[in-house]
């Protein structure tokens, strides 16, 4: 476990070139709710991370950009708990408690059941947690009255990711795209589907036969390494799922991403990858070259919403739902690959965005939030 207390503001993950809408919908604070007065002298916003820790090119360092920002703008000094694996979770809760924490994030459905008990044994304490609604017992509600869930809708987002991903093979003539996720969780599902049914509706559009490899969205059964680790079965799942010869692939997982950058890499093709959570390719330009794009949720400004509302004194435990029409999720821009879409791909997935805002197409994944 590390505590650090660094305040600096990690670089923008927005990447040049077409960037679509961000979503959210739901009772997420904002800017100008915090602006309404400083934030209490004593005010202590905490952060807990899963077992990816801060570097992890993906949720855990979007959480804790979105930290440093609101503490950086309210001029304190977070306490940030960096987990090693899964039995810091209890033990770092613990801790930012008894240090007087007033605002403790934990970071994903990992620390939910710690998450849970901290706030049941503390309810002058505030909560929020990502990527989950803290339900433990599935009655679905949070289990804790000061627990404020921030989730995303990412099938919005990998929705318009899946057509694009499908315009790219059908033009190269492969018509064979993939996926594969960490943990088979919902967080994770919900990429996948979006990114299947984004695939089915280029096919309907297109007349196409775009196959999608890795995931079955009516049997919900895929590919998955059984965890987040970058490690040789995440290596071995990707393989797996390039050697069906997909040219595009979405491995969901924060640093799984690397197992498949690597089995592209060890298979001398030009197969391209889509990045989730963070914009890969400015996150870690070591795989810019080969990150077609990425499928984004701003956790960063959840996070950073959610911690100046409760430094000024209007934390609501109302869940955060991240959308694109709230700018919860997006699509990167696409680089230099965008030079290499086909014509009209980008004004078609723009469309596809207005159509979801507005009710049009609703993308229908079990894993929604």
């Amino acid at each position: 476990m590390t505590i650090s207390t660094t305040k600096k503001l990690l670089g923008a993950t927005v990447a040049a070139g077409v960037i679509f809408a961000l979503a959210g919908c739901g009772q997420a604070p904002t800017d100008e709710a915090g602006s309404e007065g400083p934030a209490d002298s004593d005010f202590l916003p905490c952060l807990v991370s899963d077992a990816g820790g801060w570097n992890d090119k993906s949720f855990n360092q979007s959480a804790k950009e979105g930290m440093d920002a609101a503490a950086e703008e309210l001029d304190v000094k977070p306490l940030e708990f960096e987990s090693a694996n899964d039995n810091d979770y209890a033990p770092n809760l613990e801790t930012a408690v008894s240090e007087g924490c007033s605002l403790i994030v934990a970071v994903g459905f990992k620390l939910a059941a710690a998450t849970v008990e901290s706030a049941l044994a503390n309810p002058e304490i505030d909560y929020a947690i990502i990527d989950d609604y803290a339900d433990t017992d599935f009655d679905g509600t949070t289990d804790a009255p000061n627990i404020k869930p921030l989730v995303f809708d990412t099938a919005q987002a990998a929705y318009l990711g899946g057509y694009a991903a499908a315009g790219w093979s059908a033009q190269s003539g492969v018509n064979k795209v993939g996926t594969f996720g960490g943990m088979q969780i919902p967080s994770v599902a919900v990429f996948m589907d979006g990114f299947s049914l984004g695939v089915d509706k280029y096919n309907e559009d297109k007349s196409a036969a775009v196959q999608v490899f890795g995931w079955d969205v009516a049997t919900q059964e895929g590919s998955f390494t059984g965890g987040f680790d970058a490690n040789d079965t995440a290596k071995q799942t990707a393989q797996g799922v390039l050697d069906q010869g997909v040219d595009v692939i979405l491995p969901v997982g924060g640093p799984v991403y690397q197992s498949a950058a690597a089995a592209i890499a060890d298979s001398g093709k030009d197969t391209l990858m889509i990045g989730v959570d963070s914009d890969l390719a400015v996150a870690d330009p070591s795989v810019a070259g080969v990150t077609m794009f990425s499928i984004m949720k701003a956790i960063n400004v959840a996070v950073k919403d959610a911690t100046i509302a409760a430094a000024a004194g209007d934390f609501d435990p109302a869940p955060y739902v991240g959308t694109l029409e709230n700018e919860g999720v997006k699509l990167s821009g696409f680089g230099d690959f965008e030079a290499e879409l086909p014509d009209g791909l980008l004004d078609e997935i723009a469309a596809l965005q207005e159509q979801i805002i507005a009710g049009d197409i609703t993308v229908e994944s079990k894993n929604s939030p």
